[in-house]
């Protein structure tokens, strides 16, 4: 199979959202939103004043930035399913983290939801949105290149958000968070930067099966954008992912037991962070 083509380079989206060599972002997973099918009525302070504690947490322990998640929750089968309640308890939940911390910030939703995402992020000050499930959403159920796809990935334009970068998941784990298209890893990721992804996320599986380094490598081979790691990183990980991979994403490894809407465990920040400098050390 023909190597895809690797599209013209960019600037770095990492140096300019960070300003440090190889950023380490810690992830907030925030609990079912109005909206949400789980959503139970939980009062919305509660989840907001969940998310300013993981912020200071994460903020203390040092990470680079910090994204605002509420994908795990949501349909998003239809760009349409942020409604109205989620959007605002989206943008409130980024606000109290905001004013929590200075961190940079980023928000995270599937990626048939990154029209309204795009907007929140605006209305916050975000940096970012990664673009979770892209592949799922796209490549297999609409084919690529057809459907409101790029319309959907190129519309920053439109709404005055040329500002906020765009994370691109690749998906290089079959499971929860599979590769559904039948393309090679390397593929995928072209894929994604034509989309005008700024970053790609080399992403395992929400089971814990972490990214692997030559997995980094084959994401690498099809793009000229920055490559981190999606999930599954600890500390034993962190010197041989780090040779490859330009930055991490942080998230159920920090939590208490490893779930995903435990609180943020501290030790954990700190027991990582410190594989990290070590790294960055030489």
């Amino acid at each position: 199979m023909a190597k895809p083509k690797v599209l013209p380079e960019k600037p770095n989206a990492l140096l300019g959202l960070f300003n440090i060599d190889k950023p380490i972002i810690g992830v907030i997973h925030l609990a079912a939103l109005p909206g949400a099918p789980r959503y139970a009525g939980q009062p919305l302070r509660e989840i907001y004043m969940a998310a300013a504690r993981d912020a200071r947490t994460l903020a203390a322990g040092g990470v680079d930035g910090i994204i605002i998640e509420n994908a795990s929750d949501m349909p998003f089968s239809r760009p349409e399913d942020i409604g109205p309640s989620t959007v605002a308890a989206l943008t409130a939940a980024c606000l109290e983290v905001r004013g929590a911390v200075d961190t940079p910030i980023g928000i995270t939703c599937v990626a048939n939801a990154v029209i309204p995402a795009l907007g929140v992020a605006k209305a916050v000050g975000a940096g970012w949105v990664r673009a979770n499930q892209w592949a799922n959403a796209y490549v297999a159920n609409e084919g690529f290149l057809n459907g409101p796809a790029p319309a959907a990935m190129r519309y920053r334009s439109a709404i005055r958000a040329e500002d906020v970068h765009i994370f691109a998941d690749v998906h290089v784990k079959f499971g929860a968070h599979a590769i559904t298209a039948d393309r090679s890893i390397t593929e995928q990721a072209t894929d994604a930067e034509w989309f005008d992804a700024d970053v790609l996320i080399a992403t395992g599986t929400r089971t814990g099966s972490p990214t692997q380094p030559e997995e980094v490598e084959e994401v690498r081979a099809g793009t000229n954008l920055p490559v981190i790691v999606g999930s599954g990183l600890s500390p034993e990980q962190v010197p041989s992912l780090f040779t490859v991979a330009d930055g991490a994403i942080i998230g159920q490894w920090l939590k208490h037991d490893g779930l995903w809407w435990n609180a943020v465990d501290p030790k954990r920040v700190e027991a990582l962070m410190s594989a990290v400098a070590r790294v960055r050390k030489g």
